[in-house]
């Protein structure tokens, strides 16, 4: 295996942002993880069958320690696991492999030449030939079915018309810059920043090179798969083309557009979203995901088959109540496979047209290298072998193989080199009922190396954001990061989560944050009763709407030793208007706006309770933050200060809600957590009973 070598002077630099922390995540122990592994760390994603069925070209993700980024390589492994060879691997970055129909070309996306272009690849001799020249990159990439052709989807830069111009700048002067004047409703976009004026598009451009063709036009994006009908005359794309869809944001619809004449017929026309469309390959069905919108905070989104023309919609997963993904015809158009969420495990499943579903495996995942969500990827051969990045819950995804009896072979070992040596202990899963109403609730709780239950040690609650989603016991660079320095780790799905049903998902519809509060203090007493627990040592911690819970927390008991609040929402009301999401948010969370029912708005927010904080609290938050803005933290700071509450800002640079992103930023939250919570950690922690 190959591997990064570290830069001594960034590491330098590490180690001395946290010189003045005693955590035990610095020291220098070969058999526990530290910050620096978090450069070393790789992972599978994407895996795509190749062509002979055989073997397997997935994206090998990998940390460049010199440009702070995710490096991403194609591989190769046989489904045997016996051949593991590189296909593009090198300092560029090459991702997103497609086959054409017949199997004979690979298209890809590459940085290879400075801007990300699509290529194509032939596949018996390795001859390559660069398709586009575009100055932004390309995404959603799909083969006509006689592979003469690619469709994709791409940012199309439109010009602003300004409404005021100074027209008596000297040549040469040197003036500040214009003045941004804004017009849109969702005028930022978390991970970009201010939006700039255009939409995406869909191109057609011929696989032999050419200039790309603009298919789809007007002031809405035309984003997500592309399918192609079985005469390459149409394509159909997912589109929210109503004039207020900045308002109805959920309301995209299926769209058939001729390729000759740019002719737009509407397929679907429900109240929700109609996500996803998939071609069957024999050209005679399309299916996709949806759910016809009844205004809760969360709705669980179906599959759904229908006739090319729109008509006898179907839906295939009626009775499954949980949320289908990634959804992929078999090879003989009598069903489809999809991945879905189930007690915090991603499954990939299969159903029949006739709507009978079988599970081919419980343990996708591994993907989210940050913190434990369900994640993950797969695919599937024409013989019904379940290809998929594997969730093992002690180091990253590695591609695993099931077979259609069931029999799992890993293919690849990514991280032997890092982990081999070293002692992680796998999440153990606790099950136990809520204090209020009697429901299962599941959480999950990670032990130090070396872990003895005749110690007490102190504990980290850490908390999930959404608050729609779901976390399992998967591989977690932080959770993991924490029990390194000593600490027990509990983390968990409270009421809202996602994973175990639309009735358990919305008993926090138009009421966020609540009893979640008492599910999250029933994990912490949980872990308390097995005895291991110093009592006088419980931390607090969670991002988004973690850190909207932590601080919500921490308002409501001080029995935590501290507490980290990371970009959280702490005033509903100012968040309304300043997040990039917050027409959704107002409309979903809420069932007037704040104008209306100011009390509904600031019943509900962490900062109506901070007059009865103690808890030593830090706050941190990506400085370009649109999600949930800085003004968010800096608000919450500010109030802590003014309660004198021992307290603490910090802003991490060049990250956006994402803070893991970039994996400096990354180790910079766990470091300044862990900095913080051993500054408060009383020293008699891990006596003997």
């Amino acid at each position: 295996m190959i591997k990064k070598p570290l830069c001594k002077s960034a590491l330098l630099v590490m180690s001395v942002l946290f010189a003045g922390a005693s955590s035990a995540s610095e020291e220098n122990k070969d058999n526990t993880l530290v910050l620096k592994d978090l450069f070393n760390l790789e992972y599978a994603a994407n895996p795509v069958i190749m062509p002979d069925g055989e073997h397997v070209v997935y994206e090998r993700r990998s940390m460049d320690i010199m440009t702070d980024s995710v490096r991403r390589n194609l591989w190769t492994v046989s489904l045997d696991g016996d051949t593991h060879m590189p296909l593009l691997s090198d300092s560029k970055n090459h991702f997103s492999p497609l086959f054409s129909p017949d199997g004979s070309k690979m298209a890809y996306l590459s940085s290879k030449e400075g801007k990300v272009q699509i290529y194509l690849r032939d596949v018996a001799t390795g001859n390559t030939a660069r398709v586009t020249d575009v100055a932004i990159s390309p995404s959603s990439m799909s083969f006509s079915p006689d592979g003469k052709q690619l469709a994709f989807a791409m940012f199309t830069p439109t010009k602003a018309k300004p409404l005021f111009n100074l027209g008596f700048k000297p040549k040469g002067a040197k003036w500040a810059e214009d003045a941004h004047y804004i017009d849109q409703t969702l005028f930022q976009r978390d991970g970009a920043g201010m939006k700039k004026p255009g939409n995406m598009q869909v191109y057609v451009v011929p696989t032999i090179g050419g200039t790309p063709r603009q298919i789809t036009s007007g002031n809405h994006d035309y984003a997500g798969s592309i399918a192609w009908t079985k005469d390459a005359k149409q394509i159909i794309v997912s589109a929210n083309t109503r004039e207020d869809a900045d308002f109805d944001v959920f309301n995209s619809d299926l769209l058939a557009i001729d390729l000759k004449t740019s002719k737009v017929s509407k397929l679907t026309d429900a109240s929700g979203p109609e996500n996803s469309p998939k071609m069957s390959p024999n050209g005679k069905k399309i299916a996709f995901t949806g759910f016809e919108d009844n205004g809760k905070s969360n709705q669980i989104s179906q599959l759904y088959v229908m006739n090319v023309d729109g008509s006898d919609i179907e839906s295939l997963t009626p009775k499954l109540d949980r949320s289908v993904a990634d959804i992929n015809w078999e090879d003989n158009s009598k069903g489809l496979y999809f991945s879905y969420d189930d007690m915090g495990e991603k499954h990939v499943a299969y159903v029949s047209l006739s709507g009978k579903i079988s599970t081919k495996t419980d343990k996708l995942g591994g993907t989210s290298l940050g913190r434990p969500y369900t994640s993950g990827n797969y695919d599937v051969t024409s013989n019904g072998t379940v290809v998929y990045t594997s969730s093992t819950g002690d180091r990253p995804a590695d591609l695993a193989v099931v077979n259609k009896k069931g029999k799992v072979k890993q293919l690849t070992d990514l991280n032997g080199d890092v982990f081999d040596h070293k002692t992680v202990n796998k999440p153990e899963l606790m099950e136990l009922k809520s204090s209020l109403d009697e429901r299962d609730l599941q959480a999950w709780i990670v032990t130090p190396p070396n872990f003895d239950p005749n110690k007490k040690y102190p504990l980290i609650l850490e908390i999930h954001g959404g608050p729609h989603t779901a976390y399992g016991p998967g591989f977690s660079s932080e959770v993991q990061l924490f029990a390194a320095a000593g600490y027990v780790v509990v983390y968990g799905n409270p009421r809202g989560s996602t994973s175990q049903g639309e009735e358990f998902a919305n008993l926090i519809d138009k009421n966020y944050p609540s009893q979640d509060y008492n599910d999250l203090m029933d994990m912490v007493d949980g872990v308390i009763a097995k005895g291991y627990i110093d009592e006088s040592n419980l931390f607090v911690t969670g991002g988004s709407g973690g850190g909207t819970l932590t601080s919500w927390i921490i308002g409501n008991t001080d029995r935590f030793k501290a507490s980290v609040v990371a970009k959280p929402v702490i005033n509903w009301t100012s968040m309304i208007g300043t997040s990039d999401i917050y027409t959704f948010m107002s409309k979903y969370w809420f069932s007037d706006l704040p104008w209306n029912d100011y009390e509904q708005y600031w019943n509900r927010s962490p900062l109506s309770l901070v007059g009865n904080v103690t808890t030593p609290t830090m706050v941190l938050t990506g400085e370009l933050d649109v999600r949930t803005p800085m003004g968010e933290s800096e608000q919450y700071y500010g109030a802590l200060r003014l309660q004198g509450v021992e307290s603490s800002l910090v802003r991490i640079q060049g990250a956006y809600h994402g803070i893991a992103a970039k994996p400096s930023n990354l180790a910079r939250k766990v470091g300044y957590i862990l900095a913080w919570f051993d500054k408060f950690k009383n020293a008699e922690q891990e006596s003997s009973k």
